[in-house]
């Protein structure tokens, strides 16, 4: 259980990232009601997104299926779930059985993945979901995401042929050290336009996920709707440790 006074700084430092965003978004003329700031609450104890929950908050984010489906039963149904990075196929109906308010899956990044999602919520009785395909900006070989290349092909497949599933935007990590560079932002950027001519979709109601703890304000002033921040809230990962 997370200490009173760690719980505190959190609601505060929330408070604090929401007013960042919300400046980032009124510097470039932007609606800062049209950004949405996922508190990323991995390694984190029930307890602590009790208190960002109990401060208002109400989209959190998890990057792992396992932790996920332990805490989320624990917490109210009444939140956002994301589900942010790459999903293993064979783990798709696990999370959404385990997660009935799942609300978006960040992070299809190929067919095989997009199809068992379609099946997981067809077979699960559950509303559609929304789904935001995963780009590798960076061209690193470590980071999950199609190639700049392949954007259009996969947006397509997903919209046409996974009548289950809401095609929604496009969301990057980055670097391999989960920063990111305008180089980054301005390529998820100019696949938003590719895809949106193809689909013939409108680039306002189209979602760009791009932007965490260290580079949330320049994401947004650069088209982000949805930034996910985690350490900047609720502090430092603490990653269980290997046996030896």
């Amino acid at each position: 259980m997370a200490a009173p006074a760690v719980e505190a700084t959190a609601a505060t430092a929330l408070r604090s990232v929401i007013l960042r965003a919300r400046k980032a978004a009124e510097h470039v003329g932007r609606d800062p009601e049209r950004i949405r700031v996922v508190a990323v609450s991995k390694t984190k104890p029930v307890s602590l997104l009790r208190q960002i929950y109990d401060a208002g908050h109400r989209c959190f984010g998890e990057n792992y299926v396992q932790e996920f489906i332990d805490k989320a039963p624990q917490l109210p149904d009444d939140i956002e779930w994301h589900f942010v990075g790459h999903l293993q196929s064979n783990k798709a109906k696990t999370l959404l059985a385990g997660v009935p308010n799942l609300a978006m899956v960040e992070g299809v990044d190929g067919e095989k993945v997009a199809n068992h999602l379609d099946r997981a919520v067809s077979s699960l009785g559950r509303h559609p979901l929304k789904v935001l395909v995963q780009v590798n900006t960076s061209g690193e070989p470590s980071k999950s995401g199609i190639e700049p290349s392949s954007v259009v092909e996969l947006a397509r497949y997903v919209k046409l042929h996974c009548p289950n599933l809401v095609f929604s935007g496009l969301m990057t990590i980055g670097m391999p050290d989960y920063t990111s560079t305008p180089d980054n932002f301005r390529t998820l950027s100019n696949c938003r336009a590719d895809v949106c001519k193809a689909l013939g979709m409108a680039e306002d109601q189209f979602e760009l996920s791009m932007g965490m703890s260290g580079d949330f304000e320049q994401a947004i002033e650069m088209g982000s709707t949805n930034v996910r921040v985690g350490s900047t809230i609720f502090g430092p990962r603490e990653y269980p440790k290997k046996a030896t």
